[in-house]
């Protein structure tokens, strides 16, 4: 495809939020949920799904292998060696990061790569990209792909996830292609934007992000544990599919591409809230809600 046509592409690309007329109007979130139909909801896909077991609960991690395919696959290929069990969370930097694995912890990688080159955008033609109404800072688009925060820009005809809250990254040195997912690392504070297109994200956390943001300070240069009891240990990461059905977390994602999301943005976007007087009119990418609720009958 030229670069004309990856352009005219983007274009031509439904502005779904941008152009729908809101339903929202008077209505606070609650009320937008409580109206939302079954197909609304989408269940998260178990090969693209990561449990991440703690001491202190389960962390649920969604893979996005539509902007990282080779990252997805090489997390996969580290579950099932089992490459994470008896790692540890590393580094809980304020308002910044959780980390956790080692890029060179010495154990067996089964079938996962050592390191990978960078995924920091894709082309954006062919993506269902739901669209937000209002500018943004670091990017010329910003909107969401099956539930995760991205931007796009059409002068280069790319697309990319961004850092928000919650969002999941492969963690490299400075060599752009020395990241493989052996280390990770959550957004466990304001949303650092600036690393947007610096670093390969992998996906998201649906659930557990309380276990990860409470964790103890790192004291050390970057938030990093300085002695290893202040470390918390992980005691195994596995794929979703490999885990039998009985010992799954199930959970349902609410649809981007839907009109109850549509709905959802504006109320958020202009509160009617009794407590908020002046609503704000805009919304940022990163303060735009990602409902997450437990499997419905």
């Amino acid at each position: 495809m030229t670069q004309f046509a990856r352009v005219a592409a983007i274009a031509a690309l439904p502005l779904l939020i941008a152009t729908t007329p809101s339903l929202a109007a008077g209505r606070t979130m609650a009320d937008v949920l409580a109206a939302a139909k079954l197909s609304d909801w989408r269940s998260p896909d178990p090969n693209n799904t990561l449990y991440m077991d703690l001491p202190s609960g389960r962390v649920v991690i969604e893979l996005q292998p539509e902007f990282a395919p080779k990252h997805a696959a090489n997390l996969r290929a580290l579950a099932r060696a089992r490459y994470f069990d008896g790692l540890a969370v590393t580094r809980s930097q304020d308002n910044f990061v959780v980390q956790w694995g080692e890029a060179d912890a010495g154990k067996p990688m089964g079938d996962a790569k050592q390191a990978l080159a960078p995924e920091f955008t894709r082309p954006a033609a062919g993506l269902n990209f739901t669209v937000l109404p209002d500018r943004d800072t670091y990017a010329p688009q910003t909107g969401f792909v099956d539930g995760f925060p991205a931007a796009r820009e059409s002068a280069t005809g790319s697309a990319w996830m961004v850092h928000c809250y919650g969002m999941v990254g492969a963690g490299r040195d400075n060599d752009v292609n020395s990241g493989s997912g052996a280390e990770l690392y959550v957004v466990s504070g304001h949303a650092p934007r600036a690393l947007d297109r610096n670093i390969t994200l992998v996906g998201r956390v649906l659930q557990g992000m309380d276990l990860l943001s409470a964790l103890p300070r790192g004291q050390g240069a970057m938030g990093f544990y300085q002695k290893p009891e202040e470390r918390t240990p992980i005691t195994q990461i596995r794929l979703a599919a490999d885990v039998p059905a009985a010992q799954r977390t199930r959970l349902q994602v609410l649809r981007t591409d839907t009109q109850t999301f549509t709905d959802l943005v504006e109320s958020r976007r202009n509160r009617q809230d009794e407590w908020y007087k002046v609503p704000a009119g805009n919304i940022d990418v990163c303060n735009v809600p990602l409902p997450v609720r437990k499997e419905q009958p």
